[in-house]
Protein backbone atom coordinates (compact mmCIF):
# COMPACT_ATOMS: atom_id res chain seq x y z
CA UNK A 1 0.00 0.00 0.00
CA UNK A 2 1.13 3.44 -1.03
CA UNK A 3 0.50 6.85 0.75
CA UNK A 4 1.10 9.97 -1.59
CA UNK A 5 1.36 13.67 -0.56
CA UNK A 6 -0.14 16.10 -2.61
CA UNK A 7 0.60 19.91 -2.48
CA UNK A 8 -1.78 20.38 0.29
CA UNK A 9 -0.78 18.96 3.91
CA UNK A 10 -2.40 15.87 5.05
CA UNK A 11 -4.28 15.61 1.78
CA UNK A 12 -3.22 11.66 0.76
CA UNK A 13 -3.27 9.47 -2.02
CA UNK A 14 -3.79 5.70 -1.19
CA UNK A 15 -2.86 3.59 -3.88
CA UNK A 16 -3.44 -0.33 -2.29
CA UNK A 17 -1.64 -3.60 -2.89
CA UNK A 18 -4.49 -4.99 -5.55
CA UNK A 19 -4.17 -8.69 -5.55
CA UNK A 20 -5.90 -9.88 -8.73
CA UNK A 21 -6.04 -14.31 -10.18
CA UNK A 22 -8.45 -16.01 -12.16
CA UNK A 23 -11.31 -15.75 -9.42
CA UNK A 24 -11.32 -11.69 -9.55
CA UNK A 25 -9.06 -9.65 -6.79
CA UNK A 26 -8.70 -8.79 -3.15
CA UNK A 27 -7.34 -5.75 -1.22
CA UNK A 28 -7.46 -3.70 1.79
CA UNK A 29 -10.15 -0.79 1.91
CA UNK A 30 -8.65 0.62 4.90
CA UNK A 31 -6.27 -0.78 8.31
CA UNK A 32 -6.02 1.70 10.95
CA UNK A 33 -2.89 0.85 11.82
CA UNK A 34 -1.35 1.29 8.57
CA UNK A 35 -3.79 4.34 7.97
CA UNK A 36 -2.21 6.39 10.89
CA UNK A 37 1.48 5.55 10.54
CA UNK A 38 0.91 6.95 7.41
CA UNK A 39 -0.89 10.35 8.65
CA UNK A 40 -4.57 9.20 8.99
CA UNK A 41 -5.12 8.88 12.42
CA UNK A 42 -8.27 9.88 12.98
CA UNK A 43 -11.44 7.78 13.80
CA UNK A 44 -14.12 7.21 11.27
CA UNK A 45 -17.54 7.43 12.85
CA UNK A 46 -19.94 7.44 9.49
CA UNK A 47 -19.88 5.97 6.23
CA UNK A 48 -21.99 7.38 3.31
CA UNK A 49 -22.72 5.98 -0.57
CA UNK A 50 -23.86 8.02 -3.45
CA UNK A 51 -24.63 7.25 -6.54
CA UNK A 52 -24.61 9.47 -9.15
CA UNK A 53 -24.98 10.10 -13.37
CA UNK A 54 -22.29 11.15 -15.75
CA UNK A 55 -21.16 14.88 -15.29
CA UNK A 56 -22.99 15.33 -11.56
CA UNK A 57 -21.14 17.56 -9.91
CA UNK A 58 -21.26 17.39 -6.14
CA UNK A 59 -19.37 20.27 -3.85
CA UNK A 60 -17.82 22.04 -2.52
CA UNK A 61 -18.83 20.53 1.13
CA UNK A 62 -17.74 21.24 3.93
CA UNK A 63 -18.72 22.10 8.15
CA UNK A 64 -17.67 24.86 10.28
CA UNK A 65 -17.78 23.44 13.45
CA UNK A 66 -17.48 19.96 13.30
CA UNK A 67 -15.38 19.39 10.35
CA UNK A 68 -15.02 15.98 9.00
CA UNK A 69 -12.43 14.44 7.36
CA UNK A 70 -13.16 11.57 4.35
CA UNK A 71 -11.77 8.85 3.25
CA UNK A 72 -13.19 8.94 -0.32
CA UNK A 73 -13.24 5.73 -2.84
CA UNK A 74 -15.22 4.69 -6.06
CA UNK A 75 -16.93 1.05 -6.53
CA UNK A 76 -18.03 1.85 -9.16
CA UNK A 77 -17.54 4.04 -12.18
CA UNK A 78 -14.72 7.08 -12.59
CA UNK A 79 -14.52 10.59 -10.72
CA UNK A 80 -12.40 13.50 -10.54
CA UNK A 81 -12.23 14.09 -6.88
CA UNK A 82 -11.38 17.28 -5.29
CA UNK A 83 -9.86 19.09 -1.72
CA UNK A 84 -9.87 22.66 -1.03
CA UNK A 85 -7.64 24.08 1.85
CA UNK A 86 -10.12 26.10 4.11
CA UNK A 87 -8.12 25.78 7.41
CA UNK A 88 -7.03 29.13 8.57
CA UNK A 89 -3.49 29.71 8.84
CA UNK A 90 -2.68 26.77 6.13
CA UNK A 91 0.32 27.67 3.92
CA UNK A 92 -1.90 26.23 1.09
CA UNK A 93 -4.76 28.04 2.58
CA UNK A 94 -7.24 28.54 -0.25
CA UNK A 95 -5.49 26.01 -2.75
CA UNK A 96 -6.81 23.37 -4.26
CA UNK A 97 -5.63 19.43 -5.05
CA UNK A 98 -7.25 16.64 -7.14
CA UNK A 99 -6.86 13.27 -7.89
CA UNK A 100 -9.10 10.46 -10.53
CA UNK A 101 -10.17 7.65 -8.23
CA UNK A 102 -11.89 5.15 -10.64
CA UNK A 103 -13.59 1.40 -9.68
CA UNK A 104 -10.12 0.21 -12.32
CA UNK A 105 -7.40 1.92 -10.28
CA UNK A 106 -8.79 1.67 -6.70
CA UNK A 107 -7.25 4.83 -5.49
CA UNK A 108 -8.73 6.83 -2.68
CA UNK A 109 -8.49 9.86 -1.39
CA UNK A 110 -8.21 11.31 2.04
CA UNK A 111 -9.50 14.71 2.98
CA UNK A 112 -8.38 15.94 6.13
CA UNK A 113 -10.89 17.85 8.48
CA UNK A 114 -10.62 22.07 7.41
CA UNK A 115 -10.69 21.05 3.55
CA UNK A 116 -13.78 21.54 1.30
CA UNK A 117 -14.39 18.28 -0.45
CA UNK A 118 -16.27 17.96 -4.26
CA UNK A 119 -16.19 15.43 -7.33
CA UNK A 120 -17.64 15.57 -10.97
CA UNK A 121 -18.50 11.83 -12.38
CA UNK A 122 -16.72 11.31 -15.16
CA UNK A 123 -18.37 7.55 -16.54
CA UNK A 124 -21.80 6.99 -17.08
CA UNK A 125 -22.60 6.37 -13.71
CA UNK A 126 -20.33 6.87 -10.37
CA UNK A 127 -21.24 4.74 -6.89
CA UNK A 128 -18.87 6.58 -4.40
CA UNK A 129 -18.36 5.59 -0.93
CA UNK A 130 -17.03 7.58 2.19
CA UNK A 131 -15.79 7.10 5.88
CA UNK A 132 -16.65 10.58 7.57
CA UNK A 133 -14.27 10.96 11.12
CA UNK A 134 -17.71 13.33 12.53
CA UNK A 135 -20.97 12.53 12.14
CA UNK A 136 -23.28 14.65 9.38
CA UNK A 137 -24.73 18.18 10.66
CA UNK A 138 -26.89 19.88 8.37
CA UNK A 139 -26.81 22.75 10.43
CA UNK A 140 -23.21 23.04 10.40
CA UNK A 141 -23.03 22.32 6.65
CA UNK A 142 -21.64 25.06 3.94
CA UNK A 143 -20.47 24.80 0.27
CA UNK A 144 -18.30 27.09 -1.84
CA UNK A 145 -19.21 27.86 -5.39
CA UNK A 146 -17.44 25.36 -7.78
CA UNK A 147 -16.65 27.54 -10.21
CA UNK A 148 -15.70 30.29 -8.31
CA UNK A 149 -13.02 32.02 -10.35
CA UNK A 150 -10.58 32.66 -7.23
CA UNK A 151 -9.91 28.99 -6.51
CA UNK A 152 -9.99 28.47 -10.46
CA UNK A 153 -10.59 24.72 -10.06
CA UNK A 154 -10.10 22.83 -13.47
CA UNK A 155 -13.35 20.64 -13.45
CA UNK A 156 -13.23 18.25 -16.20
CA UNK A 157 -16.84 18.32 -16.89
CA UNK A 158 -18.19 21.71 -18.94
CA UNK A 159 -21.92 21.56 -18.42
CA UNK A 160 -22.10 19.80 -14.61
CA UNK A 161 -25.28 18.55 -13.09
CA UNK A 162 -26.02 20.14 -9.70
CA UNK A 163 -28.42 20.19 -7.45
CA UNK A 164 -30.18 23.21 -6.25
CA UNK A 165 -28.28 23.63 -3.31
CA UNK A 166 -24.87 23.38 -5.17
CA UNK A 167 -25.89 26.06 -7.32
CA UNK A 168 -26.72 28.56 -4.63
CA UNK A 169 -22.97 28.29 -2.69
CA UNK A 170 -21.26 31.89 -2.41
CA UNK A 171 -17.69 32.38 -3.52
CA UNK A 172 -15.02 31.35 -1.19
CA UNK A 173 -14.43 35.29 -0.27
CA UNK A 174 -17.77 35.11 0.79
CA UNK A 175 -17.91 32.06 2.70
CA UNK A 176 -14.65 33.11 4.89
CA UNK A 177 -16.31 36.32 5.57
CA UNK A 178 -19.91 34.46 6.23
CA UNK A 179 -17.87 31.34 8.54
CA UNK A 180 -15.18 34.15 10.43
CA UNK A 181 -12.13 31.48 8.81
CA UNK A 182 -8.75 33.87 8.51
CA UNK A 183 -9.12 35.46 5.12
CA UNK A 184 -5.89 34.63 2.54
CA UNK A 185 -5.30 38.40 0.49
CA UNK A 186 -3.66 35.10 -2.57
CA UNK A 187 -5.76 32.30 -4.10
CA UNK A 188 -3.04 30.38 -5.76
CA UNK A 189 -3.17 26.87 -7.46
Amino acid sequence: MQFLETPIRGVIIIAPDVHRDSRGFFLETFHAAKYAAAGIPESFVQDNHSLSGRNTLRGLHMQVRSPQGKLVRVVEGEIWDVAVDVRPGSPTFGQWTAELLSADNFRQLYVPPGCAHGFCVLSKRAQVQYKCTSLYAPDDEIGIAYDDPALGISWPVTRPVLSPRDQEHGTFAEVVMQTGLAVSTELTR
